[in-house]
Order: C-alpha cells, then structure tokens, then sequence
C-alpha cells in the first residue's frame, strides 16, 4: 500500500512548528518594539523601502508543500540575516547584556528553531529541503554609517517579525485546511 504524505506534517511536528511559530511572532514583536524605542526611531525615519526577503511566487494553485517550502525559505533567509545583524551590531557597537540583548538572543533561537522544525515539515510533506529566496541583497546595511546600521538592524528585525506572522498564518490555514480534510473524510 502507497505512503500517505500528510503535507502538514505529522501531528506532534505541525503542532510544535504552530507553537513555536506563535512565540517567535510574539518575540519578535517585542524586539522591533524595544529596538525602535531604544534607538528613537521615528514612524517616518523607518518606514521601509521593500522587503529584504521574498520567495519565488506561488505556482497558480500551491498546494500545502509548496507553501511549506517558500515559507521554509523565507525563514532560512531571515535565520542568515539576524546571524548577519547581531554579529555587525556586536562588532560595531559592542555587546551588552540588558533585556534587549537577552531578548535578541531569544529571537535568534528561536528563529532557528522554526527553521528546523520547518524543514522538518517540508520532508513531511515529500519535497526538496527549500527554495532558494530570490533576494540576495540586504545582508548588510546600505550605509555604512551608525545610523544606516541602526536603520538595517531595525528592517533585519520588521521582516524577522512578518515572516513570523506568515509562518503563524501559514500553519494555522494549513491545520484549518487538514481539519477540513477529516470532517469531509468522515462524511
């Protein structure tokens, strides 16, 4: 008899990829929250000029798989940047260890964690490892001033926070879309 890939993944891993997803969003709110009141950074200084990560888009109906994947990029990609941002503010502004450093190192892991446990979904659900993201750029600030440093780490942390949310979303359609399965299946 043929495997059945659940593209969700297996319960206990999609429910910890959800929870883990769900801490992540919250952390990463926080973040971008103290980093923006720490440095005062205004509304209209911040405003960002795109994205620093994005993915290939979806083919006209992605199934769960590739979502999985181009979320799993995405992350991968984040993962690259906040080990970039937190090694450049390090060596440009010297380590500390208040509550925002403590809370970027939270981050940090955490940000790992979902990665793994993403990859681990996207194996789940029968597909290649990841996407490569289409953006390269942003990997390091565009103004090597204090200042375009300190503009980087804050953009470095507002897409650490919207993939976040996207992994949160995404997890939660794909267990509406799985429950959905097993009501009709019951039928």
């Amino acid at each position: 008899m043929a495997e059945r890939r659940d593209p969700g993944g297996t319960g206990g891993t999609a429910a910890r990829a959800a929870a883990v997803a769900e801490l992540l969003r919250v952390e990463s709110a926080n973040l971008l929250e103290l980093y923006r009141k720490r440095e005062r950074l205004a509304a209209d200084v911040i405003a960002g000029d795109g994205r620093l990560v994005s993915v290939a888009p979806p083919s006209a109906r992605p199934d769960a798989a590739d979502k999985l994947r181009r979320l799993h990029a995405a992350l991968l990609r984040c993962r690259g940047l906040m080990e970039s941002a937190v090694a450049k503010e390090d060596e440009e502004m010297g380590g500390g260890t208040g509550e925002y450093e403590t809370l970027r190192k939270t981050v940090k892991e955490r940000l790992s964690s979902l990665v793994n446990v993403a990859g681990e979904l996207v194996k789940a659900a029968g597909g290649p490892a990841a996407l490569t993201p289409t953006s390269s750029d942003g990997s390091e600030p565009d103004d090597p001033g204090v200042f375009g440093l300190k503009l980087w780490l804050f953009r470095v942390y507002a897409e650490v926070d919207f993939w976040a949310k996207t992994a949160v979303a995404t997890f939660r359609a794909l267990r509406n879309a799985r429950s959905r399965s097993a009501r009709s299946a019951r039928r």
